[in-house]
């Protein structure tokens, strides 16, 4: 029988686990229930294919994110190992052959999005459904105390029931002692085995500036550190004003958030990854799942309302354990705002309901229509075109999301959809009245098999590739034998959707637990607390306040953090600290120099002082350090 270790180095070539991995793995050969915390970049996914590849049968892998989704299975089928997905927009007939597929045992992963988890149709099929393991991704959904809570994960442990035998492996990247009971309690746990890496990354250098000028801030950091990099900000608009000053400036920039389509998002996440991009400038839509170990910096132009959310985006930078820099740009005026925005963020009932009817006038929706169907949405349009707060909008969208009411997907992809709408004799006489269709008609009928019966999904790269034309060209055939009302073509979709998860009410009847909001609202203030307490925090290691929040009491000070580096230099200061660096500038003055010339020409300076002098000056952007370990000046800042 197959180790662990075999499975490992047969599929992944590696010839050892991570720290934890293997004890994770073991847990779950173990038929034990496991809550894993592992970072952003740990190999959470290993914990979980690994045990499965060991045992007969398919392992359900419950995640939100559908990118996500099919970034691994298309990994898992590069290792030629079988694996599919299904989530929120496919159709009908693609889930049930996948379904009926995996009952037979043809996949080793079945991906799943919570939603659909819970359909009926996937419930009819659980029935004989050889499952070894469930493993849920972004556990910490499943807490109302998390930072990211998503009322379909409140379902998942239903599906226990189907599969008593099986063991739980819930994974997150960050969880507080208070999520970490709730996840365990939520998923009927039984003694669960829990296992926490470190939330310490002591190659990570933590820095909070306060700036007047962030915009100028920001290209200096660029300047100073090389290497790959990412920019946060909250605003779609303001990712492309940034990433255009930056490429002014001479700094390879590309941006990138839910709004742009597909094919964009795809084409500008692949030139970053090869680093024909250096800095992509994002919002929280960008990061999930991407393994990129050299990033050097991460810099968020807009400060997070909670550090769960802060140390999982900042936690890209870094992944190859080399030094790597965080930075966080603030100003006062912003840190009021974030604590004025908390009523905006939890809207009273009068303006939720104002929000519902708001938008079932926009997408025209009838009482007692509307579930399971998916609408085009744009939520800019709809906040602009009725006047509506835009924070305030999508605030309480994200309460009715949360209450069961609708669900607002900014990445379902629904696939073209094609079906006959003649008999064959119409047919027959257009091919021979209009033969310049004929190569697309016949294209048609050989490739997709029912398109006559049923509308099928089609791909119109396909049939560019097999009659050798454009794809414009092929969606301009199809376009005209739509409208020659010879076929129903139903383009595909890549844009924000929205879907009603139960038929719609009338604003008035509208029904939201606001107890439940007002709780919520508590524990967002906690959670927003914390981060301030975190950018005004002078005195701790920025290392130790995100350990402890994670309920990690024993973190050491990292010493490369800006609260670490102001420590190190205190005894130095004044009229002392002005004569030594002064010292220091002299030297570097004619050409770089190594350290240990540096400390030998200035050897009447203990050794561990000129270190924290050198240090902070490099803090200061007034010296630097090159690969070769050299010290060299840098231009004076104008």
């Amino acid at each position: 029988m197959s180790t662990p270790s075999d499975i490992l180095q047969k599929y992944w070539g590696y010839s050892q686990f991570r720290p934890l991995q293997e004890d994770i793995v073991q847990s779950i050969c173990d038929g034990k229930d496991t809550l894993a915390l592992m970072p952003t970049g740990g190999g959470k996914s290993i914990c979980f294919q690994v045990p499965a590849l060991m045992k007969k049968g398919v392992c359900l892998v419950v995640t939100p994110l559908i990118a996500l989704m099919k970034d691994q299975v298309a990994n898992l089928q590069r290792r030629n190992i079988p694996a599919a997905a299904i989530y929120a927009g496919m159709y009908y007939q693609d889930v049930e052959r996948l379904l009926e597929d995996t009952r037979r045992g043809y996949f080793k992963f079945l991906y799943i999005s919570p939603e659909r988890l819970q359909s009926k149709r996937f419930l009819e099929y659980c029935d004989g459904m050889p499952v070894n393991l469930l493993a849920i991704d972004e556990a910490h959904c499943i807490s109302q105390w998390g930072y990211d809570f998503r009322p379909a994960y409140l379902e998942i442990a239903a599906i226990r029931g189907y599969f008593p035998n099986i063991p739980v492996l819930a994974l997150t990247a960050s969880a507080t002692p208070k999520v970490q009971t709730d996840i365990c309690d939520r998923l009927l746990m039984k003694q669960p085995q829990i296992f926490i890496k470190s939330f310490a990354r002591y190659n990570l250098s933590y820095n909070i500036l306060q700036e007047d000028d962030k915009h100028a801030k920001l290209l200096h950091i660029m300047q100073r550190v090389n290497g790959s990099g990412i920019v946060y900000c909250r605003s779609r608009k303001r990712t492309r004003e940034i990433a255009d000053q930056l490429e002014l400036n001479g700094i390879s920039a590309s941006y990138y958030h839910a709004g742009l389509t597909g094919d964009e998002r795809s084409a500008r996440q692949e030139l970053w990854l090869k680093n024909q991009i250096r800095v992509m400038v994002c919002t929280n839509a960008f990061g999930m799942g991407i393994d990129k170990p050299d990033v050097r910096v991460v810099v968020h132009f807009d400060a997070p309302d909670s550090l769960e959310a802060y140390y999982q985006e900042a936690g890209r930078a870094g992944r190859d354990e080399q030094k790597a820099y965080a930075v966080l740009l603030y100003n006062t005026e912003e840190v009021e705002h974030m604590m004025e925005n908390v009523a905006l963020q939890f809207p009273e009932l009068p303006k939720i309901k104002e929000v519902f009817q708001c938008l079932v006038n926009y997408l025209q929706v009838a009482v007692g229509s509307a579930e399971g169907v998916y609408y085009d949405f744009d939520i800019n349009d709809f906040a602009r075109r009725f006047e509506l707060n835009m924070t305030m909008t999508y605030s309480a969208m994200r309460i009715l999301e949360q209450e069961g009411v609708l669900q607002l997907s900014e990445s379902v992809f629904l696939p073209s959809m094609v079906e006959f709408v003649v008999n064959k004799d119409t047919l027959y006489a257009f091919e021979d009245a209009q033969p310049a269709f004929e190569p697309l008609v016949k294209r048609l009928l050989r490739t997709y098999e029912g398109i006559f019966d049923n509308p099928v999904p089609i791909y119109e790269k396909q049939l560019a590739r097999l009659l050798r034309l454009t794809e414009e060209q092929v969606v301009a055939g199809l376009k005209q034998l739509h409208t020659r009302g010879m076929i129903h073509y139903r383009q595909r979709k890549d844009e924000p959707q929205l879907t009603f998860l139960q038929d719609r009410v009338s604003a008035q009847h509208l029904y939201v637990d606001m107890l439940r909001i007002r709780e919520r609202m508590r524990t967002y203030k906690e959670r927003l607390d914390a981060m301030l307490h975190y950018i005004n925090n002078s005195t701790t290691c920025r290392t130790q306040v995100i350990s402890k929040y994670f309920g990690e009491k024993d973190a050491t000070a990292c010493g490369i953090c800006d609260v670490c580096i102001k420590q190190k230099v205190k005894p130095v200061t004044g009229q002392t600290f002005k004569q030594l660096s002064d010292e220091l500038l002299l030297q570097l003055q004619p050409q770089p120099e190594e350290w240990s010339l540096l400390y030998k020409r200035l050897s009447h300076i203990k050794e561990e002082t000129l270190k924290d002098v050198i240090q902070f000056l490099i803090s200061e952007g007034r010296v630097g350090r090159d690969q070769d370990g050299k010290v060299y000046l840098l231009p004076a800042k104008s």
